[in-house]
């Protein structure tokens, strides 16, 4: 009978022993989905200080450079479009410009209908931000050129890109409670929407 007992309590803590290293697996895929999740929404040292602290203090960047761009025309254009067509479309093209954005060290900040904008300098500064907007800048409008190319080509109209960069001070910080919205602040964000 002790024996008995002996292989009943064995196999009671192999059982818990499986459901425990099952359950333990399922929290780290979920938390990692989690903090992946966050890392797509703030650059990574605001993601970890929202995380230690519970919240993101605001900081001033005395020199960033602010990147627009928007496509001329858009509104028309949407406007004969079906949801689903508009939305893949403007997926396209973002797409490829977080991209071109990730390739030249440039933090996207949002997007606004057919508006992108992105920043160099921020949250790490670094001295090369003005010459990497402009590559990036200049990579999106090689993008836009062949794409129309393969537009015209298919007898369809192609989009003009517009794109304005300016450098200078900014603030940028996280707000919002529920949706967290990295954002950045200030004149030099201005300038750069009107150099569009």
């Amino acid at each position: 009978i002790s024996l008995f007992l002996v292989l009943v309590i064995t196999i009671g803590f192999y059982r818990r022993y499986k459901f425990v290293k099952k359950t333990n697996s399922i929290i780290e895929e979920e938390k990692n989905r989690s903090n992946n999740l966050l890392l797509n929404i703030l650059p990574e040292e605001t993601a970890l200080e929202l995380k230690k602290n519970g919240k993101v203090q605001a900081k001033k960047f005395e020199s960033v450079t602010v990147l627009f761009t928007d496509f001329e025309g858009f509104t028309h254009y949407a406007e004969k479009l079906p949801p689903e067509k508009l939305v893949e479309s403007i997926d396209y093209y973002f797409s490829k410009f977080d991209s071109i954005m990730e390739k030249y060290n440039l933090e996207k900040i949002k997007t606004v209908g057919d508006a992108y904008m992105c920043a160099g300098g921020i949250p790490l500064a670094n001295e090369t931000h003005p010459l990497d907007a402009v590559m990036a800048a200049l990579a999106m409008q090689e993008y836009m050129i062949k794409q129309n190319q393969e537009r015209a080509g298919r007898g369809e109209q192609g989009w003009e890109l517009r794109i304005g960069i300016h450098t200078g001070p900014i603030v940028a910080g996280v707000v919002g409670k529920k949706k967290y919205a990295y954002d950045i602040w200030g004149d030099t964000v201005n300038v750069a929407s009107r150099m569009e």
